[in-house]
């Protein structure tokens, strides 16, 4: 068997397979499917300031090779988090990187505060949501913003900091350096590309929030390009999504740069997809005489 260890920010994961945030919950629903032992880590639920009850519905519509989705955050705050979801997750033998993300910098600030001296291995800034100081940009929009929310972050925690950057912008690599040069430890990247469905017979949006975060294969090919580009732009690790679905796009996205993978969309299809990557992972490693994971990483000889 290869070694399938894969070290991100100091921290080391069995797998470099990880559930991505909001496609997993906090793992509950799939128990009944495998141990989450098996698992390289989870990346749970996003955790907010304060209980969110999410955008109302329709927050989920199909679309062809992907899907759009608007749940909004929905989650229990970050007391609930710390005292019901986490006790129960480090029981799990794997790795727990928290999502977070709040409305302002201190609110961002404020929930890695919170989260200090917890059982929590990696903190995962999603630099996606609107900033309500900035008119409702998002942070990771901006490159001077997303900086500052960063080292906001880095200053209050004691975690190894991982930044999921937005794919909806000119330049991703300008983002990835700013929050790199901000104390970024690693980066997480993509996250969903902004999308739109319409009901042709009401002519009204199939979302109740008009726009909607897309993911699924259809990004696939965005995502690969985004990793490759910031993998050659900044020196801190990556951990690559965005419509993997099976081991062959996870060598593929570990080969543009990333040293591990979070798998979302694939898991509402197929809730073994993470298992069957990880497998598969081990199996092409023994076929292709690959005796560690990490050897593979940004191997991709552009022409």
């Amino acid at each position: 068997m290869a070694d399938l260890r894969v070290k991100i920010a100091g921290v080391e994961f069995k797998n470099p397979v990880i559930p991505a945030s909001g496609a997993f919950g906090y793992g509950r629903e799939y128990e009944q499917f495998y141990p989450l032992s098996r698992l390289g880590g989870i990346s749970v639920k996003g955790t907010t300031l304060h209980e969110r009850q999410g955008n109302p519905g329709p927050r989920i519509a199909e679309t062809p090779a992907g899907m759009l989705n608007s749940v909004g955050l929905q989650n229990g705050g970050v007391e609930k988090f710390l005292s019901y979801e986490l006790p129960s997750l480090v029981t799990k033998d794997t790795r727990i990187i928290a999502n977070i993300a709040g409305s302002t910098v201190e609110e961002c600030a404020e929930l890695a505060e919170r989260l200090k001296g917890s059982a929590v291995d990696m903190i995962e800034l999603n630099i996606s949501c609107p900033n309500v100081k900035q008119g409702g940009a998002a942070f990771g929009t901006d490159c001077a913003v997303a900086g500052q929310v960063t080292r906001a972050v880095k200053d209050a925690s004691d975690k190894p900091l991982m930044v999921k950057l937005s794919p909806n912008v000119t330049s991703i690599t300008d983002i990835a350096k700013s929050v790199e040069a901000n104390g970024a430890d690693a980066l997480s990247l993509i996250n969903t590309l902004l999308g739109m469905r319409i009901d042709i017979k009401s002519r009204r949006p199939i979302l109740k929030n008009n726009v909607g975060g897309l993911s699924g294969p259809a990004v696939f090919p965005i995502a690969v390009r985004m990793v490759w580009q910031v993998s050659n732009s900044v020196k801190i690790p990556i951990i690559g999504m965005g419509g993997i679905s099976t081991y062959e796009d996870a060598v593929e996205m570990m080969m543009a740069g990333a040293g591990a993978v979070q798998i979302g969309a694939a898991i509402f299809s197929n809730p073994y997809a993470p298992i069957e990557i990880i497998e598969g992972l081990d199996k092409w490693c023994d076929e292709n005489g690959v005796k560690s994971i990490s050897e593979i990483v940004g191997t991709v000889k552009p022409w």
